[in-house]
């Protein structure tokens, strides 16, 4: 690795407390850039403006979506702006280029009845169908990420009070209530069949494999993916549909805006905005049914 990017890289971990997969992608971005400019003539140090602009073009023509550029280009900027901080280069090339526009890529919540089937699947006749159902009763009853779900300790779930702690972006930790059922099924859980999984070894993390070790994010898909299958869903689910149903379902059951920015942990309130988009067929059909002139053309 590039002894420039290498510097940066472990700044973003030390200095900024960047999260290990932020400082990951902006690892693997950097040596991505400096590996096609130096190809092309040019240490990634020493590149300007032209340079970027070029390997941006270069990006967008070998098929990668606009979300990859904006994150590549972001990340390129952040290692420049590091460069100007440390005396390295006066200027900083990435400053005049702007991020390409991202589409608005609205989610796909799931019915509550899809819900429903969904995590029913589970009917905790054993260990692993226990630690499912409690996964997936957790994910939807509190619109928790991959990552938290896969992170989350004993210690953050407050049963008692009905309260989850996750601990999401940037580190930053929030405190989210959970429902009668989340609560009936993470306490079955962690009574009964979490200590059958961990095989006597103590552990930390809540969910656990049957060999005892954390779950990793694939595996929670392949719950998902495996749930979907068994209840003869068609459409393509997701761990994120859940945490997208999550905030639609509050949306639609009235929840304030702000409420369901502060559960699903978005530090900006234009992130959480997205769900309005989702909602308004189901304001389409509030109107269509309850208004008095609704039906007349």
């Amino acid at each position: 690795m590039d002894e420039s990017i290498e510097s940066y890289v472990e700044y973003a971990a030390l200095e900024k407390k960047l999260a290990f997969n932020t400082v990951y992608a902006y690892s693997y971005d950097l040596k991505q850039a400096g590996a096609w400019l130096l190809i092309n003539g040019t240490d990634i140090s020493e590149a300007i403006t032209a340079d970027i602009a070029e390997y941006m073009a270069f990006l967008s023509s070998t098929g990668s979506s606009v979300r990859s550029i904006r994150r590549k280009l972001s990340s390129l900027r952040g290692f420049f702006q590091y460069m100007q901080i440390s005396g390295l280069r006066e200027d900083n090339p990435v400053e005049l280029l702007h991020s390409p526009k991202q589409p608005v890529l609205l989610p796909h919540p799931l019915s509550l009845e899809t819900v429903t089937s969904l995590i029913e699947v589970w009917s905790g006749d054993s260990p692993i169908s226990v630690r499912n159902r409690a996964l997936m009763e957790l994910s939807y009853g509190a619109g928790l990420r991959e990552s938290e779900l896969t992170g989350i300790t004993v210690s953050r779930i407050m049963l008692e009070e009905a309260l989850v702690r996750p601990m999401g972006k940037g580190s930053k930790e929030r405190i989210v209530p959970i429902g009668g059922q989340a609560v009936r099924w993470l306490s079955r859980y962690i009574d009964d069949a979490r200590p059958v999984l961990a095989h006597g070894r103590p552990t930390p993390v809540l969910f656990l494999t049957y060999r005892g070790n954390p779950l990793s994010r694939m595996t929670v898909w392949n719950i998902v993916k495996k749930s979907a299958f068994c209840a003869g869903i068609k459409q393509r689910v997701h761990p994120h549909s859940l945490r997208h149903s999550f905030a639609t379902h509050l949306l639609q059951g009235g929840a304030d805006l702000r409420v369901v920015q502060e559960l699903l942990g978005h530090s900006d309130i234009k992130t959480t905005e997205i769900y309005t988009g989702v909602d308004r067929t189901y304001l389409r059909g509030v109107i269509d049914r309850c208004h008095p002139r609704a039906g007349k053309k």
